[in-house]
């Protein structure tokens, strides 16, 4: 296989064929409806984007409490299911396939997104240097959370296999486990923000404890070649900080072969900036993993060619260039122009078509 030619070929991802070795990653838009259900513009605008090998759905709540930005979809209602339903039938019905990402924004959050205006939930209550917007406030910075009590862990680990069943019942292909960036799941990885002195916190395996138990429940619900998962070991987004970065990821992988998801999907560096802003080590980690490695931040298409034909990834996800490329497979294969971001608007929120569904594509 030609290196030329390696991006555009078809690939096998657990039971179903991907067109191609490239992926959308997961993208938040905050475009959803009332009820946080997609509505009408995000069906078209998934559809649009089914040339890709696979897309991954925008991070999706698992539960009401899992919530931390504005118009954000969740699966844990029989209407959210309902509205994902009509996205992934529209996709499946241009041949595409595709995944939604799960997640719980743990300290992310403000009150203003909670049951009752309660405190957000995190391993330990320590405020993330963080922001997010609230309607009728503007950008603010993210509520002190509440530590989860040790016995309140299995809730959440049921929410996440539950909304895992949900996707499933709403025609996803499978799901991918949000433990990045800073979020519920990582930050108990993390010890800048985990200062737990039970079970999950302190050592290593502890900290870990949490990831695992959900992903050992959602791939027993759904299936473990319908399960992939995100990590950012480095990436300081949202106030992530880790002493020790490469023992802590190697003994995820290590524990995550165990379970066998169908990929392992790894931001490299700062999450959109700088892929080496702090020395870790891919390859040690990669070669800890038998399956499907997916590699992230930044790629261009040489750099995604040669990620391919060197063994460095078997798929590699794009972001913003998803977002303003809605034919981007061909783009890349033809070696055409890409469409800029539009400057007139931003990447979130919006109620019509600018900016998220009117995109161009070539012409046929």
């Amino acid at each position: 296989m030609g290196s030329q030619d390696a991006l555009f070929q078809p690939f096998q991802l657990g039971d179903i064929t991907l067109a191609n070795r490239m992926v959308m990653a997961p993208l938040t838009r905050s475009r959803a409806e009332k009820g946080n259900v997609p509505g009408p513009l995000t069906v078209e605008y998934y559809a649009q984007r089914a040339s890709i090998g696979l897309i991954i759905a925008e991070a999706t709540q698992v539960s009401a409490t899992a919530q931390g930005y504005p118009s954000t979809p969740g699966l844990h209602t029989p209407e959210q299911v309902a509205g994902w339903r009509k996205v992934t039938d529209a996709v499946h019905a241009k041949g595409g396939k595709i995944f939604v990402q799960l997640w719980h924004t743990g300290r992310m959050s403000h009150t203003a997104y909670q049951p009752g205006e309660q405190a957000p939930v995190a391993p330990s209550a320590i405020a993330a240097k963080a922001k997010t917007f609230v309607p009728g406030q503007g950008m603010v910075d993210t509520s002190v959370p509440r530590a989860l009590e040790t016995a309140e862990i299995a809730g959440i680990v049921k929410d996440f296999a539950t909304a895992a069943r949900n996707a499933i019942d709403a025609g996803f292909d499978g799901v991918e486990i949000h433990g990045a960036h800073g979020y519920l799941l990582d930050a108990f990885l993390r010890d800048g923000s985990n200062k737990r002195t039970d079970i999950y916190g302190g050592s290593i395996e502890n900290r870990a404890r949490f990831l695992l138990e959900v992903m050992a429940a959602v791939t027993a619900e759904i299936g473990a070649n319908k399960v992939g998962i995100r990590l950012s070991p480095v990436s300081p987004v949202n106030d992530s900080s880790e002493s020790k970065p490469q023992p802590l990821f190697e003994y995820v992988v290590r524990e995550l072969e165990k379970l066998h998801p169908v990929y392992i999907h790894v931001v490299e560096g700062h999450t959109g900036g700088p892929r080496d802003n702090a020395p870790f080590d891919y390859e040690a980690l990669h070669k800890l993993y038998s399956g499907v490695w997916m590699v992230n931040n930044g790629y261009t298409k040489d750099m995604a060619q040669e990620a391919i034909t060197s063994g460095k990834g078997d798929l590699v996800s794009f972001g913003r260039l998803t977002i303003s490329n809605p034919d981007l497979p061909r783009r890349l294969q033809e070696n055409a122009p890409l469409n800029e971001l539009f400057t007139d608007t931003g990447l979130y929120g919006g109620t019509g078509a600018h900016g998220y569904t009117d995109y161009p594509a070539l012409a046929a």
